[in-house]
């Protein structure tokens, strides 16, 4: 019997799964699948009622599960010198993952405990249902300057240069590891990464955080395109669900990929993260024309220049040389292609009365170096969209693969000798 599972009912058991009630970057991937081996198992109807999303897997979930509605992204800073009090906060966590995503509370709960104590859980979803939650971990390159970690980091792991028209604020970049929560209820995915930081007080601080609302890619079959806040539908093109072969080829490292010393990695993937403000005050007095030319489809539609519907294929030669969709297309890039999981922002304004708003770009790959890096070295420099974007936080990390089963737990492949 599994943590998830003990005597006490969980609020899932309790809600019962049929409860009551109900992307800007490359057009290039994305994916989801629903498969027990790939961390992402979801009942159909828990999917739609608020249910759980099934925790273990040979890879994490929250990757090509498919996209919820809220974010609650985090970049911790390591603080502790200590590698076994560092790993017992991952195995802290794991377990804490483990019960939030299946809907229960961390530890005794909230309440009935020592009264003289601080409860394990922060208590502010009790009574919520799971929400789809997913948790997923991944380490920074500077996490490997510490704990002895030095010929562990993979290749793929790299420092991402500065690109043209980058204007990256220190305070919203980088960090030793990160938690990406997303959920369907934005304060069951503030409840995870607040317990988190909880637990790893002392050991691990966070750097920066953002909210995110709106996915702005979807990764299921035949739903809606989602809509960025330029109101244009994104991730038409992402991988779909059920398209295995090219989450194996484009998002999950194989056996061969890199060297021994990467070998850990196996059933990962590499996490980029951008925060994109888009200067929407500048857009909306943009006509309609120049909006559509910019990004190579219409606003109505999604439909490609052309054509007359948003699945048509595009024919790249139709667009505008620096339109958005044409630059980033596979066609346009030797195939390169990602999964993306972004949602949309709004962190109130600048102080001169501007929304500071745009896009949290979340983008999956086997290999930065062959997905997102050349992409945005494209993109960077040729697409008309950077009159009204500008990429202002960064972020690289190394997704380990999922945790098998109730004995694993979050980086066992890293640090665990006998892995």
């Amino acid at each position: 019997m599994t943590e998830s599972q003990g005597s006490n009912p969980s609020r899932r058991t309790l809600i019962g799964w049929g409860g009551a009630g109900l992307a800007l970057g490359a057009a290039a991937a994305g994916g989801a699948v629903a498969m027990a081996e790939a961390g992402d198992d979801v009942d159909p109807v828990a999917a739609e009622t608020g249910g759980a999303v099934e925790f273990h897997g040979a890879n994490q979930a929250g990757i090509a599960t498919p996209v919820q509605d809220r974010l609650h992204f985090a970049a911790f800073d390591v603080k502790t010198e200590d590698r076994d009090e560092f790993v017992q906060m991952l195995k802290d966590w794991t377990a804490a993952a483990r019960r939030m995503t299946a809907g229960e509370a961390v530890g005794e709960g909230a309440y009935g405990g020592l009264a003289e104590a601080p409860p394990d859980d922060t208590g502010e979803a009790l009574g919520l249902k799971p929400s789809r939650l997913t948790l997923t971990i991944g380490f920074g390159p500077s996490l490997f300057d510490r704990f002895g970690l030095a010929d562990k980091r993979p290749e793929a792991l790299v420092d991402l240069p500065k690109f043209p028209g980058d204007n990256l604020d220190r305070s919203r970049t980088g960090g030793d590891l990160c938690v990406q929560a997303c959920a369907d209820d934005p304060q069951v995915a503030v409840h995870a990464i607040r317990n988190l930081a909880r637990i790893g007080f002392g050991k691990v601080a966070i750097r920066w955080s953002q909210l995110g609302f709106g996915k702005t890619s979807s990764t299921t079959p035949d739903a809606q395109t989602p809509r960025n806040l330029m109101g244009f539908k994104d991730g038409t093109r992402n991988i779909a669900g059920t398209e295995t072969d090219r989450l194996k080829k484009f998002v999950w490292v194989g056996d061969g990929d890199g060297d021994a010393k990467s070998s850990w990695m196996t059933g990962g993937s590499y996490l980029v993260a951008r925060r994109i403000r888009m200067n929407v005050e500048t857009w909306d007095r943009t006509s309609l024309q120049e909006q559509e030319d910019v990004f190579g489809r219409d606003k109505r539609e999604g439909a490609p220049v052309g054509k007359a519907k948003e699945h048509d294929e595009p024919f790249l030669k139709a667009m505008k040389p620096d339109a958005h969709v044409r630059l980033a297309h596979p066609d346009s890039n030797g195939g390169v292609t990602i999964l993306r999981r972004g949602y949309s922002f709004t962190d109130g304004t600048d102080g001169l009365g501007r929304l500071d708003a745009g896009l949290f770009f979340l983008a999956y790959q086997r290999d930065v170096r062959k997905g997102f890096i050349p992409l945005q070295r494209r993109l960077s420099a040729q697409d008309a969209l950077n009159e009204y974007i500008q990429h202002v936080g960064s972020a690289v990390f190394a997704v380990p693969p999922g945790v098998r089963d109730a004995h694993d737990w979050w980086g066992r492949t890293l640090f665990s000798k006998e892995a």
